[in-house]
């Protein structure tokens, strides 16, 4: 059975293994840690099945706006609706803490991603011109209201 629940700092191994295989400039542990540990803003969520981390979604909370800071699946589990599940959760713990509006930064080139969040409602509101220091790719600012 396929699960989502609160990451742990035990599940960071686990969460790098799917930030390398996602990402071309990924987080080191270290970065989560604080995240999971120090930051009272964060929610930070995965999907398993069997006790297997195979993907996770970061979330932030000030006052009534929330930002999701990452989220990935691993490319061995994509194309599955696993996406959908785990976005949906976040969407969710963001209402569940006061949120009224959710935003992120997706790549212009993610046309994937893009359709998934606007199957959430999501819908553009700018450019971050050059966001991605990997290869300079623009990001594409989606937005939505929550309640």
């Amino acid at each position: 059975m396929v699960t989502v629940r609160r990451m742990q700092k035990e599940d960071i191994p686990d969460v790098m293994d799917v930030e390398r295989a996602s990402f071309p400039v990924p987080w080191d542990s270290g970065t989560f840690e604080k995240e999971v540990d120090g930051n009272p803003y964060a929610h930070y969520f995965v999907i398993e099945k069997d006790e297997h981390v195979f993907g996770y979604c970061g979330l932030w909370v000030i006052i009534d706006e929330a930002h999701v800071t990452n989220i990935a699946i691993h490319p061995d589990s994509r194309g599955q609706q696993y996406g959908e599940k785990l976005f949906r959760h976040a969407c969710q713990e963001a209402i569940e803490h006061g949120a009224i509006q959710l935003s992120l930064e997706v790549r212009v080139s993610n046309t994937a991603a893009q359709h998934m969040y606007r199957k959430f409602g999501l819908v553009p509101g700018g450019i971050r011109k050059r966001y991605y220091s990997d290869n300079g790719e623009d990001a594409l600012v989606m937005w939505v209201g929550l309640k």
